[in-house]
Formats: C-alpha cells, structure tokens, sequence
C-alpha cells in the first residue's frame, strides 16, 4: 500500500524528493527511503536530478519510471482508425492514422493501426502491455457480435474478436466510444472528482454513458446509454429501432434534425459539407446570437435544439438522477456556454431532477483519450502490485 501511495503520488506530482513523499504521505524518512529503494530496484522509478532553489543541499528527485509500460488506445471510425501509444505516466508519445477503406478486414487495420503507432513511438507490436479500442455501439458479452453500429461494415462477424485475439499478444479490452468519452471526462475533464455523473454525447449519432460509484454502467449486452433510440414526445414513434437504426431522440436532436429546422427556419443549411459540421456552425451562430441578445432565426434554432435535448434528458435523470450531466459532441459544444444555459433552463422547466451540466473538458480526440486511459488504469494495477 504505502508502494502503490508513493507511486500514485509521483504520477500527480512528480518529480519528488524523499522528504517530500514522506510530508504527502506521513510516512517516516526511513520507510520512504526504503519503499523508493524497493521500487528503484523493481524498476519502477527513477533517480532524476536533484532540487534547487532552496536554502540547504540540494536533494535528490525521484519519478515514475516512463519505461515500464507502454498501452495503446485505438478509435474506430467508418473510413478511419485513430491509434495512440502512452507510456505508463500517461504522456502520449506516438499517433497514427489509417484509412479503412471498403472491404478491408477490420483485424488488418487493426494491426496495422498499431504498428504504426508502436512503430513511431520505437516499439514493437509486442512490446505493448494492453490496447484498449472505442468503436460505436457496443460488443455484446454473450454473442461475441457488434451491436447498434450498422455504419460499421465487416464488423459485425461474431468471429472477429477471437481473430484479433490470435493477432495480438497482449490484452485487449472493446467499449463503447461514449464510455470512453466519459473515462476521459471522469480522468481528464469536468467530472473530474465526480463518481456519479452523467455524459451526453451529440454528433453524428446520439448517445450516453453511465458512471456509477466510479464505474461505468455497461448493461446486460453492452447497450446501456443509446439515448438515440429512446422514445421522446414531439417525434415519431419508431417501431423495431434496431432494424430502422434510428430512433425518437435521434430524429428531434440529432444533426439531421437541426438541418431540417433551420431550412424550416429559412436558414442556410450546407448538408454537402456533412450533417454532423454543418449542424454544428449552425448551432454555434445561433449560440452567439443568444449570448449577445440580438436574437433572430439562428437564436431560434439554438433554442429550438436545446429544447429537444432537454426533452430527451428528462428520462435520463428521472431514472439515474445524476448530480451532474457533462454535455460532449461536436453539436453540444458547439455552442458553448450559451448553449449549455439553454439547454439547463429548459431541463429545469420539464424535469423535477436538476443536475449540474457541464460542457465537455476534453477537446481533442476525446475516445482516443478515454481509451488510452482505460488501459493506463488496467496497466498500473498490475505493474504497480509489489505485493509478490
């Protein structure tokens, strides 16, 4: 315990001196003095430089040892995979990128992700401790198979986790890409300090995640969170929503639905550019035209969508009742500050739960980021365990 207390606070803190470690922890100075001499010899940690600036001897650092593991996380989308290597105190030292083209089977752009990530960052393949990889929808525990992700072809074969097994010496764990978004949130971002939250997440598709007790809520078959498929009052009814693919909250919130308010509205709608952008600088002009009062047809659609988020919420924190709901996704954030107010009044308005929202704190690569850390935190329980 007090190895593992030293560790993680070298990993928040670090570098840091004996003295130090014993004043954060009230350990004695000769139990630090052991405990770093047991991680040094196991290779954990490492000596560093030494102190200055301060009256007296300079005094020796010490800090986590970068080498001790490395992990990978992997983002699939349809056309694109997005693969990161991090060493085991969290700094990303390599990226790549691969195009999925039609056709390819998903374990070859797999590997194939990998080996450049791993490659860049001067490893090997093998040399990686755990690869965690996001794809929307979800991999039912029971059948092996992908579920309510059809935008993903030749990745529904039921056979393909068994595939990648054989390929890949190491770990690897599936979840959902909103789950990852909400481990890097929970790591990262606004629910920082927060074991029982809410995310949101809106972009091309809409969906949730649970955190519970500081656990992600996966349910029986992996589906817990397709807010997009949930029944909403204000949009058709959708019967058999895994064959339609869609469902009520997708067809009042999602970006097809912004475009078809704004043209409605008389606004320009770029669908050319794609759904999910174009609906996004719409909503962040009509943020804009919120925050600074001068209110037209683009303050009316912003209004417009947070309405129909707020109606979709409703269920969500009348089951859950989370303390706070972090909103992420190119079309939440889109809008801001402006935009989260929005859509907080308006949940106040139509629901007796009022938890705190909070825009998303992790702007960039934000899957890639939640399973980089999910491994991370698989990874250092199992290096870190001195206990043998």
């Amino acid at each position: 315990m007090n190895d593992r207390a030293a560790l993680d606070l070298l990993l928040a803190q670090g570098p840091l001196s004996r003295t130090r470690i014993g004043r954060l922890t009230g350990l004695s100075k000769p139990t630090v003095s052991q405990l770093l001499a047991r991680l040094e010899a196991a290779g954990l940690v490492l000596a560093t430089g030494r102190s200055e600036g301060r009256p007296g001897p300079n005094a020796q650092l010490y800090e986590v040892n970068p080498a001790t593991a490395h992990v990978a996380g992997v983002d699939v989308r349809p056309g694109r995979l997005l693969a990161g290597v991090a060493d085991v105190t969290g700094r990303t030292v390599a990226t790549s990128e691969v195009p999925a083209p039609p056709g390819e089977p998903p374990e070859t752009l797999v590997v194939r992700a990998l080996d450049e990530a791993a490659g860049a960052a001067g490893l090997e393949r093998g040399a990686l401790h755990r690869v965690v990889l996001g794809t929307p929808g979800a991999f039912d525990p029971h059948t092996g198979r992908l579920r309510y992700a059809r935008h993903l072809p030749g990745w529904h074969d039921p056979a393909l986790l068994d595939r990648l097994a054989a390929l890949l010496p190491m770990p690897l764990t599936f979840d959902n890409d909103v789950n990852l978004v909400a481990v890097a949130e929970h790591r990262l971002g606004s629910a920082c300090g927060h074991d029982d939250f809410a995310l949101l997440w809106i972009e091309q598709g809409i969906g949730a995640a649970l955190v519970l007790g500081g656990r992600l809520h996966r349910g029986g078959t992996g589906g817990a969170g397709e807010l997009g498929f949930l029944p909403v009052p204000g949009a058709p009814l959708v019967r058999r929503p895994a064959r339609a693919n869609a469902g009520g909250f997708q067809h009042l919130a999602g970006p097809d639905a912004v475009l078809a308010a704004a043209e409605r509205l008389g606004l320009p709608a770029a669908r050319a550019q794609g759904a999910a952008e174009s609906a996004a600088r719409l909503l962040a002009a009509g943020s804009a035209e919120v925050a600074d009062g001068s209110e037209g047809r683009s303050g009316a659609l912003a209004r417009e969508f947070a309405t129909g988020v707020a109606v979709g919420l409703c269920s969500l924190v009348a089951v859950v009742d989370p303390a706070l709901v972090v909103l992420a996704g190119g079309l939440l954030t889109a809008g801001g500050e402006p935009l989260r107010r929005l859509v907080e009044a308006e949940l106040a308005e139509l629901a007796v739960p009022r938890p705190r929202l909070a825009l998303a704190g992790v702007a960039e690569q934000p899957v890639l980021n939640g399973a980089v850390q999910s491994a991370l935190a698989a990874t250092r329980d199992e290096v870190f365990d001195t206990s043998g």
